[in-house]
């Protein structure tokens, strides 16, 4: 029989397992309101945000009225004036035609949505959501849009924490739990009743994604397919990947502690060659990192002692160069080029 202590122990390496999302959304929340009741902490500016110029879509965490907001920012100047919506997001993430927003809505009971919106702001969508807000991934053409949420109540959950990843088409029909694909892991048909999938990244063909696989303590990076309702595994010990701009590389979070006492920073696998490349972050990196281009990623750290409030940094897809500051009180970017 498991003892009080096991169960204990169980239950933190799974919460740290999940990346601490919860905690990250829990606190920035239950500031919300003391934040946007005072005036902004960085420029703003009423220009329109559906520009066809290249900019990147972020969830605004600077102190001030606009906190919690949907914000832009040109590619070639992130440190300008950042343009408001008036649409608050936990997680975002935009394609040139439609933008992806999973929210808490507090009340009683607080409750969790996912909306899509179009390029003039206007709800396409909105469905609810099984928990709390993880992450958002939209296919380069806005076709598909896959949610993960932190669930309760799963029978195999000791924690009580669990996730769900759903795909489904704009306007059609979903895919469903990416639990119920089939899971393949070195050869092996993996039925185990602890699976999570979370993560999802699109390759442009709006067939093939990747994700991450969690089963006893471990992880893997998969590769999925749609159709065939299939996941393989590639590599282990890999979490929230995201696919380059041409298609030939993955970066994904990369755990150097232990299960128990993770520290996750961030490696690019070449998808041919299988040579992995760990970068040069030193600070633990809780987020689904963004290419901004085909050499360069983006990924949002907290800000230490400023709770609810973090960064956006840039870092090398080759491991060049040390990481630097790229958008100040910003999370959850997502780069726009077309």
């Amino acid at each position: 029989m498991t003892s009080r202590r096991q169960w204990l122990a169980l239950a933190i390496v799974s919460v740290l397992l999940l990346g601490g999302a919860v905690a990250y959304g829990a606190t920035a929340y239950a500031r919300y309101q003391a934040r946007s009741a005072a005036p902004s902490d960085v420029r703003t500016t009423n220009a329109l945000t559906t520009t066809s110029e290249p900019h990147i879509v972020f969830r605004n965490t600077a102190q001030g009225q606009g906190y919690g907001k949907v914000a832009t920012v040109p590619v070639e100047a992130p440190s300008a004036a950042r343009a408001l919506t008036d649409q608050a997001c936990d997680r975002v993430y935009a394609t040139g035609e439609v933008l992806s927003c999973l929210r808490i809505q507090r009340g009683v009971p607080t409750t969790f949505r996912a909306s899509v919106f179009d390029r003039a702001g206007a709800e396409v969508e909105s469905w609810p959501l099984p928990g709390i807000p993880s992450r958002t991934r939209m296919s380069q053409d806005g076709s598909l849009v896959a949610t993960t949420s932190f669930v309760t109540g799963h029978s195999y959950a000791t924690t009580g924490f669990s996730t769900e990843t759903v795909v489904s088409q704009i306007g059609g029909e979903s895919f469903g739990n990416l639990e119920d694909f089939a899971l393949w892991i070195d050869g092996e048909h993996l039925t185990a009743a602890d699976r999570n999938i979370w993560g999802v990244t699109f390759a442009a063909d709006d067939n093939t994604f990747y994700a991450t696989a969690a089963s006893g303590g471990r992880t893997w990076l998969v590769n999925g397919n749609l159709a065939e309702r299939t996941l393989t595994a590639i590599t282990n010990n890999a979490e929230c990947p995201s696919l380059s701009p041409d298609g030939s590389r993955v970066a994904y979070k990369k755990n150097s502690g232990t299960p128990d006492n993770p520290h996750w920073g961030i490696a690019v696998l070449n998808l041919t060659t299988e040579e992995e490349v760990v970068l040069p972050e030193v600070k633990n990196v809780d987020d689904q990192v963004e290419w901004l281009d085909d050499s360069t990623l983006l990924y949002g750290l907290a800000r230490e002692g400023a709770v609810g409030d973090s960064d956006v940094w840039s870092i090398a897809s080759d491991g060049a160069t040390e990481p630097s500051l790229f958008i100040e009180h910003a999370w959850s970017p997502s780069v726009v080029t077309k």
